[in-house]
């Protein structure tokens, strides 16, 4: 198959002195230029390239025309036009489709090749930015995390902060206490003992119920003043269990068998403490009957009277009678 341009050409009957019945196939032949052998008759229509005036006569012949792409062939063509013949617009026409279409068919190349490659490069782009926005995606889901975790943070430090003062603030006054704590513990050892004596002396004084008992609490906290192996703050505990214990005689009742010296004989006798108002005896039989007189320090024998009092306030205290009204010898204020 021969290569070159195909381009379609129509061929007007003669003008301006060209020979007659000289056909358009003729002339290209005549001038070097080859076309294929096909001609049809046409019609002029406004769709033909060219000059208007020329295509508004008659009929004429189109010609398919093979002109190779040679600086020859173009040149053969411009010396058609240069003669002068009635062919001239249709050579023009022909010149400037053949420079056109070639021109066309380049340019039409490049655009499809850069349209190509745009897309191409449109479509790296894409994923690029699809890879951009789902990295931002994954970043901004992290920031918001991170940031949950920092407001987290500023609150837990604030509330660390007022711990860390008010610990602070506690240290401060456990310094202050330490400082104080030679000073103190020189004044704890003379109060100790000063308790213990003042303790003993109201012992003394106080009504003789369970006196042994008592006597012998004070005597262990003396003992225990002098010994060293214990600290000032067991030491002022035990003192302070003791005044506790002395306090809480005054709002019990308590029976209890003990032996007492009744008009220069010792005699077994029931002793009844009723807090610190009274303390009576009954002998066993019931046949003697007294009370404690604190201001004479000894015993007076009661009268009858109170014998089935302090009988019956005795079966109380041994929680062997139920509570009831007693009769018991009671001193009035200021008597």
């Amino acid at each position: 198959m021969v290569s070159g341009l195909r381009i379609g050409v129509q061929i007007n009957p003669p003008l301006h002195g060209s020979p007659m019945g000289l056909t358009g196939q003729n002339l290209l032949a005549n001038q070097g230029i080859s076309c294929l052998d096909k001609k049809e008759h046409v019609i002029h229509s406004s769709s033909t390239f060219g000059d208007g005036d020329l295509h508004s006569r008659g009929r004429g012949e189109r010609w398919i025309l093979l002109i190779k792409e040679q600086p020859s062939e173009i040149g053969k063509i411009m010396k058609l036009i240069q003669s002068g013949s009635g062919l001239i617009s249709a050579l023009m026409a022909l010149v400037f489709a053949l420079f056109g279409v070639t021109a066309s068919a380049q340019s039409l190349n490049e655009v499809l090749e850069v349209r190509s490659a745009t897309t191409q490069q449109g479509a790296a782009s894409q994923l690029r930015i699809d890879e951009v926005k789902d990295q931002t995606s994954d970043l901004l889901t992290q920031y918001k995390q991170v940031m949950k975790v920092v407001d987290g943070l500023k609150v837990y430090n604030l509330q660390q902060e007022r711990l860390i003062r008010n610990q602070e603030q506690e240290l401060a006054e456990l310094e202050n206490s330490i400082d104080n704590v030679t000073v103190i513990e020189r004044q704890m050892g003379p109060l100790i003992e000063r308790m213990i004596s003042n303790l003993g002396k109201f012992v003394s004084m106080d009504i003789p119920f369970l006196i042994k008992e008592r006597e012998e609490r004070i005597v262990f906290l003396e003992e225990t003043l002098d010994r060293a192996d214990v600290s000032v703050a067991e030491k002022f505990s035990q003192v302070l269990q003791a005044y506790q214990v002395e306090n809480q005689y005054g709002s019990t009742i308590e029976a209890y068998t003990d032996v007492i010296e009744l008009e220069g004989a010792q005699r077994q006798v029931d002793l009844l403490k009723w807090g610190r108002v009274a303390l009576v005896f009954q002998t066993p039989d019931a046949e003697m009957t007294g009370v404690w007189d604190n201001e004479s320090r000894g015993w007076v024998i009661l009268d009858d009277e109170y014998t089935n009092g302090v009988r019956d306030a005795l079966r109380i205290a041994r929680k062997t009678q139920t509570a009831d009204l007693v009769k018991l010898p009671v001193r009035a204020a200021g008597e």
